[in-house]
């Protein structure tokens, strides 16, 4: 009996394998020319670490993969021995091969988990873009909450669309910002990535397009590839320049997408921010081709350098009619991680639908939480608490900046004026292959094509703004020794000296 659960075609498996490493396969490292088995055994071996290729998927037979990859048949005979030695690959004959994981190992994953708190003291985590709480004012909310709670503790508790204190709240919050919003257009949600999900499942089916940017948040990619939307990427503009209308404009043209998703404001992974020019213009061309826009606002809050011009308004300003835009808002980035609260903003027929559909799901958002966050937002708290982020987020920003210039002096990247994400190109050098060797010289990054799809990106890495001083300079210093350790194929041993000694 086959002990595969999904396949993976010659074609694709050779497109993932090319966009590992920009350079020649068997280039030279280290005084050496690397096999070309090895670097073929090494790049699958990659794709499964980082998921992008599941665990127990059937791989193309060797002459299929020899033929889509451009390699002998001995070549990819000698690949696939080297992963079952290693434990990443079983095979049995008349069923063919699959990837596996060594024992011990754990699954990979295509999002951005967060790290286990205990592992915290042998491990820089770069791969989570979440500061801690800002205090006083999360114990504040809490207690605030605590202290509302008795009003609602004689009720059910479940509340769909969330508490009506909290969805006025919200409401009011985007009047203020220019948006008449009444409470009806407003739902609360467990987070943003549970304001997506149901989105996606009432608005997408499998097999959908679903337009995103390129590269787009990798936790929300992966939602809709599991839900089984087909995604369409279009790329920033030049030089992250926001939007590339044209293309846009292309895109839903040609592949009639049934929905797209955007990040406008200090965009995840990149930090660009999209102009009030651009999002009129993209709002007009999702109008023209009936694509729903789903904008997702979760960096809005961060911005970072004062001096910078009047921040443009709101994707939905240019919706009056709600018929295009969908906003999607959270308190985990602007706030905190642990405060599980999103929203939806939407026309109010909208919301009525996915608060019909949430009886499916998860019913509602926990009620002290969202008690916490009416609390900060009624009693001024929140912008208090906001202005507490975003000093962190910049002092953080500038020592990451000034630690990469320091020991990383040829990769390249833009300083971003707001959220919590710089997108820094690696010299050339492939960035899952960065990522690996930095794990194991003590540094957690994720690679860019976690962020991208099928296999875009591999020469990025995205790093987060959440350390400081010495930590983001030995943070660096780990990232260029895994940089030094991918060029030259150098042991991870004499890194270790070289890293942790010098």
């Amino acid at each position: 009996m086959a002990q595969w659960t999904s396949a993976v075609g010659a074609p694709q498996l050779a497109r993932l394998l090319r966009s590992q490493d920009p350079r020649d396969a068997q280039l030279a490292v280290g005084g050496r020319r690397v096999p070309a088995y090895r670097t073929l055994a090494d790049g699958v071996r990659l794709l499964v670490l980082e998921g992008r290729i599941p665990v127990a998927a059937r791989l193309p037979a060797e002459r299929e993969l020899a033929a889509a990859f451009g390699v002998s048949r001995t070549t990819v005979a000698a690949a696939y021995e080297a992963l079952r030695a290693e434990g990443f690959l079983e095979s049995r004959r008349g069923s063919g091969s699959w990837t596996a994981v060594p024992a011990g190992n754990p699954l990979p994953t295509r999002g951005l988990e967060p790290l286990p708190p205990e592992a915290a003291g042998s491990m820089i985590d770069l791969g989570c873009a979440a500061l801690p709480a800002p205090e006083p004012w999360l114990t504040r909310a809490v207690q605030g909450a605590m202290a509302d709670l008795p009003l609602y503790s004689h009720t059910h508790g479940d509340y769909p669309a969330g508490l009506p204190v909290l969805r006025q709240a919200l409401a009011d919050r985007y009047t203020a910002r220019g948006i008449p919003t009444m409470p009806e257009q407003i739902m609360v949600t467990t987070g943003a990535m549970g304001a997506v999900a149901a989105i996606c499942r009432l608005c997408t089916g499998p097999g959908e397009r679903v337009a995103v940017d390129s590269p787009s948040y990798a936790n929300i990619l992966q939602l809709m590839r599991d839900a089984g939307a087909r995604l369409v990427p279009v790329a920033l503009g030049d030089k992250l320049a926001g939007w590339d209308i044209p293309a846009w404009r292309q895109v839903m043209r040609d592949a009639a997408p049934r929905m797209a998703y955007v990040v406008a404001d200090f965009h995840n992974p990149t930090g660009t921010l999209a102009t009030e020019d651009q999002r009129r213009r993209l709002v007009d061309a999702a109008r023209s081709a009936g694509t729903l826009l789903v904008v997702d606002e979760t960096m809005t809050e961060l911005r970072l350098d004062e001096d910078a011009d009047e921040p443009p308004r709101p994707v939905c300003a240019f919706d009056p009619a709600g018929s295009a835009v969908i906003t999607v808002g959270s308190a985990s980035k602007a706030f905190w991680a642990g405060m599980r609260i999103g929203w939806v903003r939407a026309a109010p027929d909208i919301i009525r639908s996915l608060v019909a559909a949430r009886a499916y799901s998860d019913l509602g958002s926990p009620v002290l939480e969202q008690l916490a966050i009416a609390s900060l937002l009624e009693s001024g708290g929140w912008e208090k608490a906001i202005g507490i982020r975003r000093e962190q987020a910049r002092e953080n920003r500038d020592a990451i900046v000034g630690a990469l210039h320091r020991h990383l002096p040829d990769w390249e990247f833009s300083v971003p004026r707001g959220g919590l994400t710089l997108w820094a190109r690696t010299g050339g050098l492939s960035g899952s292959r960065i990522a690996e060797a930095g794990e194991r010289l003590g540094v957690r990054v994720p690679s860019g094509p976690r962020f991208g799809v099928d296999g875009a990106f591999e020469g990025f890495v995205r790093l987060p703004f959440t350390v400081n001083g010495a930590v983001a300079d030995e943070a660096a210093v780990r990232l260029a020794g895994a940089a030094r350790l991918v060029a030259t194929g150098a042991p991870v041993e004499a890194e270790l000296r070289h890293t942790f000694v010098a």
